[in-house]
């Protein structure tokens, strides 16, 4: 009897011990923080860049057409593509033998000018004798020295149509009018260059490529940000784990419209002293327009979170409840008339575009995990950072960057 009863009082205590022991395994605890269904990272201080992104293509500074203003048949070639050549070496020749045979005649055009000259001088002369002895009309000595006149007319056309075709001769021969490199060339020994209409282009001359350019087009939001002297930095596609260094020379006033869009010319001078970049390479070119080295800043993705429908709705909830007991405040704000002159519309339609329109909405968490709106003003802004200007955040403080598949402890 003993025996049994000591069973049951075992028994008993075991049972209190594991109801005790489940009451306080299941006991709600209010210190524990939830995992949060949300990736958030940290607000902090550090430097933000702006920058105006562009594509340009790498062109020389100075870029000379060379052309022939003769038409002909190239008999010599002196240069070809990336020879560097003088200014006033040869480049190219033309066959002579027509230029010289136009030489010729030229100067037999002159001779014979020269002779029909003498001769009116003499018959001139001979005929103001005459008209003095009154053995000739004065008609005929007026003729004679219209004849003379005409024959120093020919002379000076003989001796204009010689050095036409002097010139033409030496024209014969293309030189080169700078220093500088062949970077193209479109013709070749024994082709025929046609100088007809229009002056072909035989040689593209570069005069430097240690100073190169980037012709690039920006957008018309950008063009405010832009003043000459602005640092920039760009990559090519030859070498992509590299960056190159460029400064904005000239923005042009003249706009490139293509359906609709409106683009302007942005210059920038690059130092090409080991002549990696070639002409033509496209670059991708970042403008810096600003720079703020010590700064409040969250991550721009910060700024495109929007809460879900039940969460919003939540958060609706939960504002109206916290407003409640200001109910009588909202309708005496509410009754009151406020009418706003025009000028007063027309300055916050004003501010809107300026102040209003860095007015973004974000999420921080608090301690127990959950999302808490915040309003705040922001300033620079690139693809990763955004500079805070004003509202309740401060450096250590979690915003919500986007919502999880999974919860996930922080």
């Amino acid at each position: 009897m003993k025996i049994f009863t000591k069973k049951r009082i075992v028994i008993a205590t075991a049972i209190l011990v594991a109801v005790a022991t489940a009451a306080v395994l299941l006991k709600p605890k209010d210190n524990v923080v939830p995992p949060s269904k949300y990736r958030s990272t940290a607000v902090d201080r550090g430097a933000i860049n702006q920058t105006v992104t562009a594509t340009g293509t790498i062109n020389p500074v100075a870029l000379i057409n060379v052309g022939s203003q003769v038409s002909g048949t190239v008999a010599e070639l002196h240069a070809d593509f990336n020879d560097r050549v003088k200014k006033g070496q040869v480049l190219l020749k033309l066959e002579p033998t027509i230029f010289n045979a136009q030489v010729a005649q030229a100067d037999a055009s002159i001779a014979s000018a020269r002779a029909n000259l003498q001769l009116a001088q003499a018959t001139y002369k001979r005929n103001e004798q005459l008209v003095a002895q009154n053995f000739v009309s004065s008609l005929a000595l007026d003729q004679s020295r219209r004849e003379m006149d005409v024959a120093a007319a020919n002379l000076k056309l003989a001796q204009a149509q010689f050095e036409r075709a002097r010139a033409d001769l030496n024209n014969s021969v293309i030189r080169s009018p700078i220093d500088g490199v062949v970077i193209k060339r479109t013709i070749d020994l024994g082709q025929t260059v046609a100088a007809s209409f229009n002056t072909p282009n035989l040689f593209q001359i570069a005069n430097d490529l240690t100073k190169m350019q980037i012709d690039t087009s920006v957008s018309e939001a950008d063009v405010g940000l832009l003043k000459d002297g602005l640092p920039a930095r760009f990559v090519v596609d030859a070498y992509p784990d590299r960056e190159f260094n460029a400064t904005m020379r000239q923005f042009r006033l003249a706009p490139n419209v293509v359906q609709n869009v409106v683009t302007y010319n942005v210059v920038l001078d690059v130092d090409n002293t080991d002549e990696l970049l070639k002409p033509g390479m496209t670059a991708q070119v970042r403008l810096v327009v600003a720079n703020r080295p010590d700064v409040l800043r969250i991550p721009t993705t910060a700024l495109r979170f929007r809460l879900s429908e039940e969460e919003q709705a939540a958060e609706k909830k939960r504002e109206e409840e916290k407003n409640k007991g200001a109910g009588k405040e909202i309708k005496q704000v509410a009754a009151r008339p406020a009418p706003a002159p025009a000028a007063a519309i027309d300055d916050v339609a004003f501010r809107s575009e300026s102040e209003t329109a860095r007015m973004f909405k974000i999420y921080k968490l608090d301690a127990m995990n959950q999302p808490q709106p915040v309003d705040i003003r922001a300033g620079l802004s690139n693809f990763r950072y955004t500079e805070v200007l004003s509202g309740d955040l401060k450096p250590g403080d979690r915003v919500v960057t986007r919502a999880l598949a999974q919860p996930e402890n922080q």
